[in-house]
């Protein structure tokens, strides 16, 4: 049984999206995200890498029995439904859907997070996520140029 366990595991390992930076910056601000209530860009990226080292399949389990979800690490308790405990389902969605290689639903979801509680609903997240000005610009250099 543990084999079995094991083997699924490297599966779903194997089968993660997992971006390069300047790429999923280029996805961010496809998607709106430079400047989206406030948040810049490079936050955006500074944040997701922290949370997720930019990986689509990304989880983490929390104490209180809910779940982190995807490139966001969304958590399941407030967020999405993992059908694993009592959600409150803001975003109206099952938390699956947050690890799946098409990140649109993960960014719509972020979009409705900071709408309702800002960019501290990551708790992680206090005071200036990235406030280093070199990595601001290095990642507006690389995107504008594309």
């Amino acid at each position: 049984m543990r084999s079995v366990f094991v083997f699924l595991l490297l599966i779903t390992v194997a089968s993660a999206k997992v971006f390069e930076r300047c790429d999923w910056a280029r996805k961010l601000k496809a998607n709106g995200m430079d400047g989206y209530r406030g948040v810049s860009l490079a936050n955006w990226v500074c944040l997701t890498k922290h949370e997720s080292n930019y990986n689509t399949k990304a989880t983490n389990r929390n104490t209180d029995g809910s779940t982190d979800f995807g490139i966001f690490q969304i958590n399941s308790r407030w967020w999405c439904n993992d059908r694993r405990i009592n959600s409150a389902n803001g975003c109206n969605i099952d938390c699956s859907v947050l690890l799946a290689d098409d990140v649109t639903s993960a960014i719509n979801c972020a979009k409705r997070i900071v709408r309702e509680q800002g960019i501290t609903a990551w708790a992680r997240i206090s005071g200036p996520i990235c406030p280093d000005v070199v990595f601001n610009q290095h990642i507006n250099r690389r995107v504008s140029s594309t």
